[in-house]
């Protein structure tokens, strides 16, 4: 881990809870995976206009990829780049399987409920989005494919995934660099396919610093990711002009 870096805000999510909040271009996030075996599923929304969110379809191929690990960018709609991932000691961060739901938690862990445990509850990951989305005045409607990040899940010829359990150790850590003023939406509820079998979503730790220069030097070695910063500088600079 860099030491040098000197946060500028820090905020720890226990497992099973949710955030969300503006992250302005020209800032790191980084999330830490506390006690190993972490999931942080991640949305992101253009904090001016919330209709322009992450797509999955276009990030992956972009990048004629499956996972995201350093080098790769998180596309939105609008062919332009929310954040670039700029260090990353994990290395694959799933895309494809999505959010638990309450459902779900239910079959896999039984019922925990508010009125009788507390914080201890058993919260899925569509409550936790959910409620972090009212916040801004969004909704369901509003939920598109997120990003799992600190959790891996491979396809085999026949296209049956299986999960990795414990991938991400305690430690763990990514940055996502931000080029466009973003609203992150972030819970850490179990990962769907989790294969523990009592409820126990690792904890998740936040902070903000300044990119450093150069940061996304990588990111832009893939062809359509330059492209997409591009797109993406144009917003903030209509007249054009270079990277």
């Amino acid at each position: 881990m860099n030491h040098n870096n000197v946060f500028l805000w820090e905020e720890s999510i226990p497992g099973g809870c949710h955030w969300s909040g503006i992250l302005r271009r020209g800032l790191t996030l980084r999330l830490t995976d506390t006690s190993g075996g972490a999931n942080a599923a991640v949305l992101f929304y253009n904090q001016e206009e919330k209709l322009e969110r992450y797509n999955m379809a276009d990030t992956l191929k972009a990048q004629h990829t499956f996972r995201l690990a350093k080098g790769h960018a998180c596309f939105s709609d609008m062919g332009r780049i929310f954040c670039c991932i700029t260090d990353d000691t994990v290395g694959w961060h799933d895309t494809a399987c999505g959010l638990s739901d309450s459902k779900l938690i239910q079959q896999k862990y039984g019922v925990a409920r508010y009125q009788e445990h507390r914080n201890q509850m058993y919260r899925s990951g569509l409550d936790g989005m959910l409620i972090e989305l009212g916040k801004w005045g969004l909704g369901m409607r509003d939920i598109v494919a997120n990003i799992n990040f600190f959790s891996k899940v491979i396809a085999n010829a026949a296209g049956e995934l299986t999960f990795h359990c414990d991938h991400s150790k305690v430690g763990d850590y990514v940055d996502l660099s931000f080029e466009m003023d973003t609203l992150v939406v972030l819970t850490a509820a179990p990962h769907p396919l989790d294969t523990r079998p009592t409820y126990q979503p690792g904890d998740i730790h936040l902070a903000a610093f300044v990119t450093p220069i150069h940061a996304v030097s990588e990111c832009k070695q893939i062809a359509e990711n330059a492209r997409g910063l591009h797109n993406t500088y144009r917003l903030y600079h209509p007249c054009g002009g270079a990277l």
